[in-house]
């Protein structure tokens, strides 16, 4: 949430060029869990119904793209090691972009150079 706005301005950008979407991941700051202060109220997902439930909080500030959710066995984080958070950008099925992971990592602006020399 804390680079949505650069990531939403990604997708004005680009959105005629390119297909973006979110992939829900298992919560990486929850509450009962390795929190911090001034954070939303979201418990470790215990179910599905857990997790599609806490990405509505994604859904509504409006990432302007769709978003979907990981399964139980984190079975997309694990494979794009996307843990907390991670950046793709793919070509024809290919991986042509992978970003350094979150939060350290996750760096919008990088993307919108790839993005730029590649458009």
């Amino acid at each position: 949430m804390y680079k949505l706005e650069e990531f939403k301005q990604l997708v004005r950008d680009f959105g005629g060029v390119s297909d973006f979407l979110v992939v829900y991941v298992a919560e990486a700051h929850s509450t009962d869990g390795w929190a911090f202060t001034n954070n939303y109220d979201i418990k470790q997902h215990r179910s599905l119904e857990d997790r599609l439930s806490a990405a509505q909080i994604l859904v509504q500030n409006e990432p302007l793209c769709p978003v979907v959710v990981d399964e139980m066995n984190d079975v997309t984080a694990i494979n794009y090691g996307a843990l907390p958070e991670r950046l793709y950008v793919l070509q024809a099925g290919k991986v042509v972009y992978k970003g350094g992971t979150g939060p350290w990592g996750y760096n919008p602006q990088e993307v919108r150079s790839f993005l730029e020399k590649i458009k």
